[in-house]
């Protein structure tokens, strides 16, 4: 019976060494890399990592090589169907191309953020993200 508890913990992790996963960062970036190891904070070590930046329906990726992150900043962390992999429904650009427009967006949502955040602040008493009250 006890086989069928599902883990729960930086263990379950255990499936995915060695293989291709996508990790989602809490910054919003999406990197992609096989995961060598990872211990029970969950921080990660990825090789052959790169960075994939999406804008619309285009994608670029942005080598990075050899990768650790701490695990508090991981949102997602989701092995890669190899098979499933090549049938993405985006177009694949020059880095050089895609990354003005990229960062552009970039910041558009930040400041969107910054102001949404400072709406809440001001009118509806909400702390700020990382200020007083904000602690856990």
């Amino acid at each position: 019976m006890e086989s069928l508890i599902p883990f729960t913990t930086s263990g379950a992790l255990v499936d995915c060494v060695d293989k291709k996963v996508l990790v989602v960062l809490r910054d919003g970036r999406k990197l992609i890399g096989v995961l060598r190891s990872y211990d029970q904070f969950a921080n990660l070590v990825l090789e052959n990592t790169f960075e994939r930046k999406h804008l619309a329906r285009y994608y670029a990726d942005q080598g990075i090589g050899v990768m650790i992150i701490r695990g508090e900043n991981v949102v997602l962390l989701g092995e890669i169907d190899l098979d499933a992999e090549d049938e993405v429904p985006l177009e694949q650009v020059p880095l050089e191309q895609l990354d003005p427009a990229y960062k552009r967006e970039a910041e558009f949502r930040k400041k969107r953020e910054t102001d949404k955040s400072q709406v809440l602040f001001e009118g509806l008493g909400f702390s700020k993200e990382g200020g007083e009250g904000d602690g856990y």
